[in-house]
């Protein structure tokens, strides 16, 4: 067991942070840089073109953008759609998807219904009719939507992945934290072909690895946001003076500073930890049982310690912090995103609970 970066995990970090550090764009304009270095081709098979690497390589590429807060649909496109897709999509989708994903196509999945966080039962119907799927249901806080080229789409029947300008597939857009784009997705009757529909079974291993891949990608998210807010934080108090002395000379400031500090080395750890885990090739049921206590265990962590860390890290700002213009803005924001997404703490700690429990 060992969760140090490799050297390909390395090499995609670099190339993150000197994209970073040679572009100023923290939005989705920063797409098309991630674009114009091949880190897309990072995780897509070899045969389209693509690097054949995986979960690990994803991790460090969304930590590192999440230590700089970039808000670019890189979680959506790969932690919510390529991940999930490789390997499991049909040689024809992937043969449309995987190559239009290098030349910058953005994917997304529709994770949650309403009131249903990561929908383990989904409403949504997905009918066979001979050669085509009709898809119906109700889907809520899809990120980039919009944008998206294709949608994944969990239905009661295995995973659809639907083209957005499929007829049927309607959006209405939704508030959230950070301002970047983010909709209710209603569909109905929206057909697409059979083989777009991803169902083993009853659908339930399908969905339960994108499920397994979105919390390891978001957790990943998490852990970069936690570290770039520290840096950003230590800063601040290393040089803001008051009565002549910097803020981080005050007892209570040192003490503030360093729970966010230990919030951060765990977070981490649980984050490294979920991802290793999922990146092992080990079909076993007790390896699968342990990698979901992992995944738990951080969606936990995330949606109770990250905003919590972010409350303090804002409170040691002062006023500043309120401005939207500030850099703490971009973490703090999209820390309640992803919190939101999660179904917050106590849901969490719910399930967490669930699976602790002998009854």
């Amino acid at each position: 067991m060992d969760f140090n970066r490799d050297e390909s995990q390395d090499a995609v970090a670099e190339v993150v942070v000197s994209l970073l550090e040679r572009n100023t764009e923290r939005d989705v304009e920063f797409w098309p840089r991630l674009v114009d270095s091949g880190l897309l081709a990072v995780a897509l098979p070899e045969r389209y073109g693509g690097d054949g690497m995986g979960l690990p390589e994803v991790s460090a590429m969304l930590t590192e953008l999440a230590t700089d807060a970039v808000q670019a649909p890189a979680l959506a496109t790969f932690g919510f759609g390529v991940l999930p897709l490789v390997g499991r999509a049909p040689e024809a989708l992937a043969e449309k998807v995987f190559p239009a994903v290098s030349e910058g196509a953005v994917l997304t999945a529709a994770l949650h219904e309403p009131g249903a966080p990561f929908a383990a039962r989904p409403k949504t119907t997905a009918v066979t009719d001979g050669d085509v799927v009709r898809i119906s249901g109700n889907k809520v806080a899809v990120p980039y939507a919009d944008r998206a080229r294709w949608l994944l789409i969990p239905t009661d029947s295995g995973v659809a992945v639907v083209d957005a300008g499929t007829p049927g597939v309607t959006l209405r857009e939704s508030p959230a934290s950070t301002g970047a784009p983010e909709f209710s997705v209603r569909l109905e009757q929206a057909e697409i072909p059979a083989a777009q529909l991803l169902a083993e079974g009853a659908g339930s291993a399908v969905l339960d690895d994108l499920h397994r891949l979105a919390l390891a990608s978001i957790g990943s998210v998490a852990d970069g946001l936690l570290k770039g807010v520290l840096t950003l934080t230590a800063e601040h108090v290393r040089t803001r003076h008051q009565f002549g002395r910097p803020l981080a000379e005050f007892q209570a400031v040192a003490q503030q500073i360093a729970d966010v500090y230990v919030m951060s080395r765990t977070l981490h750890a649980a984050a490294v930890s979920a991802n290793w885990a999922l990146a092992q090739e080990d079909p076993s049921p007790e390896h699968r049982e342990r990698t979901d206590d992992d995944l738990d265990v951080l969606a936990y962590c995330v949606a109770s310690d990250l905003p919590a860390a972010m409350q303090k890290c804002h409170h040691l700002h002062g006023g500043i912090g309120v401005d939207m213009t500030h850099p703490l803005h971009r973490y703090y924001s999209q820390a309640k995103d992803i919190a939101r997404w999660l179904g917050g703490a106590s849901f969490r700690l719910d399930r967490l609970g669930a699976r602790c429990s002998s009854t």
